[in-house]
């Protein structure tokens, strides 16, 4: 597990996704996001970590600290991945809490999540972390052809935000610099 603080009430850990397997043309450890949005404890793309109990009694600490509800957001439905546990956990809420804005993806099945108090963005599939700040557009193998256009085509609204970060659950997250790094990710 890895955890970075990236602005106050904004965090992003990584965990194993149980469902890796070797020659996956993704890495094991996935991104996940935590973060204090003015009316609730949000968790973007949950996954609890092998370390269970140092993980819930951060977790733990911060809910009972701020008192407010929890909500779970995903960007596809696959990344539920923990959020039951979650759920029952902390008696979560399905709404959608002021503080996060979310952007449908019209050609794929991905919504991503626009956290403007921090100039944040939060992806799922459609865009994976390189090195260096980098962006690119998942695998050809997972988007082919027609499809690919159109998953380039519904991200080119993104544009008009001022990003300064963004966080893939795939590879590295851009910290800054990260409406630089969509542009170049989709203008190739």
């Amino acid at each position: 597990m890895n955890v970075s603080e990236l602005a106050p009430g904004l965090w992003r850990w990584t965990a194993p996704q149980p469902d890796w397997k070797d020659g996956a043309d993704w890495e094991q450890d996935v991104g996940c996001v935590y973060y204090e949005a003015p009316a609730a404890t949000v968790l973007i793309d949950p996954l609890v970590p092998p370390e269970r109990e140092r993980f819930f009694d951060a977790l733990d600490r911060d809910v009972e600290r701020r008192g407010l509800p929890v909500s779970i957001l995903l960007t596809v439905p696959w990344h539920a991945r923990s959020s039951a546990e979650l759920a029952e956990r902390y008696e979560t809420t399905a709404n959608v809490p002021a503080g996060a804005e979310p952007f449908r993806l019209p050609d794929v099945e991905e919504t991503v999540w626009w956290l403007a108090e921090h100039a944040t963005l939060v992806v799922g599939e459609s865009l994976f972390g390189g090195t260096g700040g980098t962006l690119s557009l998942c695998p050809d193998t997972w988007v082919k052809g027609e499809r690919r256009a159109a998953l380039r085509r519904s991200l080119l609204p993104l544009l008009d935000l001022p990003v300064e970060r963004v966080l893939v659950s795939h590879g590295e997250p851009v910290l800054e610099g990260g409406h630089a790094a969509l542009e170049r990710a989709l203008s190739v």
